[in-house]
């Protein structure tokens, strides 16, 4: 978890806020673009940086891992997309007010939509269960839509004070509830699902603490948390993706048939594959450049078995 302010020295504060600064110009310079210009561009600026920064070759080693049968031109062009879709994920999340507007009206689709809307319709509790595929934020809005109903949303702190506070004002702008990753966000996300509310999860990041299971059939620490409100708030569980259309602006949200309350394990593996067999459709939308098959306590896949 990242520390408070008080507890950083000086020079990591003075650090901080130099990078805010230039983080806040950089935005607020693309601001001045219209919407559909502003989310190209940043996506381009990605893709000229994800080199020099390391990200294509963190995404070539995740690639190299778990996918070895695909081609370099293949592997080329996924290099290139994922931080294409990470550039404008950003830039939409630091766009709220045109990114609603477009995002109100994305088309909902698959087999789970009618699970969604009997859910709503009964008070029952739901747990949309998404990932860091397309942008997950299209789904909220575009579910708030279509519910007439908040979804709340657990986010995790970022590491620079002073930039979270620029990046939870515009997540605020797409909804609340919010629930910080921790103790108190918890409880309220509880408390949330104990009167019958929707929240999002994002829920394909590596977890200390979390089980071994596998995702694109590699040892992965993943969390069996959200299937254990799930089993404990009798909440419908459905796995939720925001898919980027083709023109990098629009989105079709599709909902997957609710999770069957078995066990925690079984239930989270489900949504693993849920996930992989989505990302296979579409390998340029997720985020390839987390370290997903991270080493923890033992688990998980170690150094030495990384390419």
């Amino acid at each position: 978890m990242p520390v408070e302010k008080s507890d950083r020295s000086r020079l990591e504060l003075a650090g901080y806020y130099a990078i805010n600064l230039a983080l806040k110009g950089i935005i607020g310079g693309m601001r001045l673009l219209p919407y559909e210009r502003r989310i190209g561009a940043m996506g381009a600026i990605m893709r000229t940086l994800a080199p020099v920064v390391g990200f294509r070759t963190r995404v070539r080693r995740n690639l190299k891992l778990t996918c070895p049968e695909l081609s370099e031109d293949e592997i080329r062009r996924i290099s290139r997309a994922v931080p294409d879709n990470a550039g404008r994920a950003i830039m939409e999340h630091f766009s709220p007010e045109g990114f609603i507007e477009r995002q109100s009206n994305a088309k909902v689709s698959g087999s789970g939509v009618a699970a969604f809307d009997a859910a709503v319709a009964e008070g029952r509790p739901v747990m949309m269960i998404t990932a860091h595929f397309g942008h997950y934020l299209a789904a909220r809005i575009a579910l708030q839509a279509r519910s007439g109903k908040p979804i709340g949303c657990l986010y995790r702190r970022m590491a620079n004070p002073y930039f979270n506070d620029m990046y939870v004002q515009a997540f605020y702008k797409t909804g609340a509830p919010m629930f910080e990753q921790g103790r108190k966000g918890m409880v309220e996300m509880v408390r949330s699902l104990k009167k019958g509310g929707i929240i999002a999860i994002v829920s394909d990041l590596h977890a200390h603490g979390g089980e071994e299971l596998t995702f694109f059939g590699k040892p992965a620490v993943t969390s069996v948390l959200n299937a254990e409100l799930a089993i404990k708030y009798n909440a419908v569980l459905i796995p939720c993706y925001a898919v980027r259309e083709p023109n990098g602006i629009d989105f079709e949200i599709v909902l997957h048939d609710p999770v069957a309350h078995t066990d925690p394990k079984t239930m989270t593996q489900y949504t693993n594959d849920d996930l992989e067999g989505m990302v296979r459709q579409h390998m340029g939308q997720w985020f390839w450049i987390h370290r997903r098959w991270k080493a923890w306590n033992g688990l998980g896949v170690q150094p030495q078995d990384m390419p």
